[in-house]
């Protein structure tokens, strides 16, 4: 049998560790559940966390999976399940509301788009699977921090950088647009983001009734809005399309 190299398969094993059990855990943590090191265990983190494949948060100094991961794992998100049966919902998506779609789930104080379908024209796009997003800001953001506890606390404690005029950033504030997103059962971002775009976004559900991600559209302010108002064809479509997902989850309560 040929030999193995340790060090990638101390590596493998902390990665192993971070994908299961708590969201974040400290180094003492990390070399206590391997039987490392500490010197040994920080190295490993140390490398991977340079490789992208290990992020830390600043405010707890604990460790959890960096987004790296997806990037590299493109074809790993054809069997996520999530991904896979939002597939056909979301090129629908594309298809009749003429904008980009995304799908975005809780990551690190943000959100991670998992999955990207072009504007159907022919203008030029970046794929932007692996990218993110604020928390507070974005429609998909503001989805997900209004039904996920998580996501919630990691809004209220983190920075709320104002990107434009129009961003909300106290905590009075975010929390009022929260209470909005619950009560319609969507969220909006109108130029608090980016200059000119707006973004319409509602929330998926799996068979628990856990909030799983969320699924969005984004484009032109000339296009998705009407006046000072979302178009409702849109939040009806981008409603209908989460929906969709959640059933297919196994969500009942649609």
């Amino acid at each position: 049998m040929a030999r193995t190299i340790q060090s990638l398969e101390r590596a493998a094993a902390v990665l192993r560790l971070l994908a299961g059990g708590e969201r974040r855990l400290g180094l003492s943590e990390i070399a206590t559940a391997l039987d490392l090191a500490k010197g040994t265990a920080h190295g490993l983190i140390r490398t991977l966390q340079q490789e992208g494949f290990v992020e830390q948060d600043t405010a707890t100094g604990r460790y959890q999976l960096g987004a790296e991961l997806l990037r590299l794992g493109n074809s790993y998100l054809d069997v996520h399940e999530l991904r896979a049966r939002a597939l056909v919902w979301t090129d629908d998506l594309a298809r009749s509301s003429g904008e980009s779609v995304y799908l975005g789930v809780l990551h690190q104080q943000g959100v991670l788009i998992v999955h990207h379908v072009f504007r159907p024209d022919d203008s030029r796009q970046v794929l932007e699977v692996g990218a993110m997003q604020p928390l507070h800001s974005t429609a998909l953001g503001k989805v997900l921090t209004a039904y996920d506890p998580v996501a919630l606390s990691e809004a209220l404690d983190g920075e709320r950088q104002a990107f434009t005029e129009r961003t909300v950033t106290g905590e009075d504030g975010l929390e009022a647009v929260l209470e909005l997103t619950r009560g319609r059962g969507w969220a909006s971002d109108v130029e608090e983001t980016w200059d000119g775009l707006a973004s319409v976004a509602a929330p998926i559900h799996d068979r628990r009734g856990m909030p799983v991600g969320a699924v969005g559209i984004t484009g032109a302010v000339e296009r998705v809005c009407e006046g000072e108002d979302l178009r409702a064809l849109l939040v009806a479509a981008v409603r209908d399309t989460a929906r969709a997902v959640s059933r297919d989850l196994g969500a009942r309560r649609f």
